[in-house]
């Protein structure tokens, strides 16, 4: 069954197993104790940030075929992707394995691209067991797309932290988990946000539009499900797309969290919370299937979001497109 932008995986794919891997800050937010592994320092024993980013990443591939009770020769592709130039985060760690690698990028929303194409392979029957990854680091991040850490630039009070962590999941027909139900695929939206430290602002068009397309397309309402969850558009995102989704007649209640919001503890004074690549990627593979698996939530809407700037398109004062995907997993 398909609809405008959504369509309803036939044999639904399960999510078989789950890893993730923070960095000490990450590890001592509100979800520290349902990640797989928390590193000591963010350089991870290396002696760039790019390349301790890279290391998280080959980290969380193996650590989800492992936890998945899989072997790397019964991996038939990798999909994976981060928020460096080129995917070079992935696709240098890609190179550690002989399984087939797919890059995508859909900025922080990455996790729900890869999730998405790896659950139309399987279910089209192509691939039997894929694997699908995202992570990002917050000093590699912050000197690509703002300013080095040395210079000690003062953060606005609209800025998010990039969390430093990698999520993965191993997608398949056979074994036990979540299942992949329906997509929705976004559209790129743009309301004309140039300001790279209000991504939250930047990204709550983008979420507003693929919910509501979720809605229509699938006559489902917010009450439909446990939990409804966006990416990492933090407490000014989140404040902003209640009232869009308001303005439109939807009222979202107290199932709608964000991720980015809820990462940090207020203490660690993280301005309007999380954001990166690996922000839902931890999260959701972490407490949310671990809540999935317990039998506390049932039915949830994945709703990851993504910035599609560049530090080029940036310094040609360019306005920042957006967009979202949104992922019905089950239980």
């Amino acid at each position: 069954m398909e609809f405008e932008q959504t369509i309803k995986l036939k044999k639904q794919p399960r999510i078989i197993g789950s890893y993730t891997i923070v960095g000490p800050k990450e590890g001592q937010g509100n979800f520290g104790k349902y990640f797989d592994y928390i590193m000591k320092d963010d350089s991870f024993g290396e002696k760039t940030y790019e390349k301790a980013e890279r290391k998280m990443i080959e980290n969380a591939i193996v650590g989800v075929i492992e936890k998945a009770k899989l072997l790397p020769k019964d991996i038939d592709i990798l999909l994976a992707g981060d928020l460096l130039n080129q995917i070079v985060s992935s696709s240098y760690a890609a190179r550690a394995f002989q399984f087939p690698f797919l890059g995508v990028y859909g900025a922080c929303s990455t996790m729900a691209e890869s999730m998405a194409v790896g659950s139309v392979l399987v279910d089209g029957g192509y691939f039997d067991n894929v694997v699908c990854c995202t992570g990002s680091h917050f000093s590699t991040a912050e000197r690509q797309y703002r300013f080095p850490l040395e210079l000690g630039n003062q953060r606005p009070p609209t800025s998010q932290w990039t969390v430093t962590g990698a999520g993965s999941c191993a997608l398949s027909l056979h074994g036990e988990g979540p299942k992949i139900s329906m997509i929705t695929f976004g559209k790129v939206i743009d309301w004309g946000v140039n300001d790279v430290n209000n991504m939250g602002a930047a990204m709550a068009p983008a979420a507003r539009d693929t919910m509501l397309r979720h809605f229509k397309n699938t006559k489902t309402t917010p009450g439909d499900y446990d939990l409804i969850v966006t990416g990492d558009l933090g407490k000014l995102g989140s404040e902003i797309l209640i009232d869009l989704m308001e303005d439109e007649g939807v009222m979202l209640g107290v199932n709608y969290c964000d991720c980015g919001q809820m990462y940090f503890k207020r203490e660690q004074k993280t301005l309007c919370g999380a954001s990166g690549a690996g922000c839902c990627a931890t999260v959701f593979n972490s407490y949310i299937v671990e809540k999935m698996r317990d039998g506390q939530y049932k039915k949830i809407l994945f709703l990851p979001t993504g910035a599609l700037l560049s530090a080029t398109s940036t310094q040609q004062g360019d306005t920042i497109p957006c967009v979202c995907h949104a992922i019905v997993i089950e239980m």
